[in-house]
């Protein structure tokens, strides 16, 4: 994925629409691999590579897994969309300047961690 950088300027709400999707980064969509069968919120995600997108609310986002591949910006086709998701989202005390995506070690998976400016969101994965 594309890490841009906040260099002071207002992300969420601004450069980031409240509303609108998001690629998770700059330049070409940010995509996926997994190598194994993955559960989120009950609903299976096959061994396979994916896009990622992200609509940003103020109290959710909503994180989509696309089968379209190797696309730039926001050009993708929504009938291809596999699931989606509705995350919380926080607000941290602390800004993270550039974009980042982490995965976090739980008892039955990983947390996927998207981080920027104060805001803080996880996709827990199951396998």
């Amino acid at each position: 994925y594309s890490r841009p950088h906040r260099q002071g300027r207002e992300i969420f709400g601004n450069i980031v629409k409240w509303g609108e999707p998001w690629r998770l980064g700059a330049n070409e969509a940010t995509e996926i691999r997994v190598f194994q069968p993955v559960t989120i919120q009950g609903k299976q995600i096959p061994v396979g590579q994916y896009t990622l997108y992200a609509i940003p609310y103020e109290d959710r986002w909503t994180i989509i897994f696309n089968s379209e591949l190797y696309t730039w910006g926001l050009r993708f086709n929504t009938a291809k969309d596999i699931a989606s998701f509705d995350i919380p989202v926080s607000t941290k005390d602390r800004m993270v300047e550039y974009f980042t995506i982490v995965f976090d070690e739980t008892e039955k998976g990983a947390d996927l961690v998207l981080a920027w400016a104060n805001k803080e969101a996880r996709l827990p994965l199951q396998f």
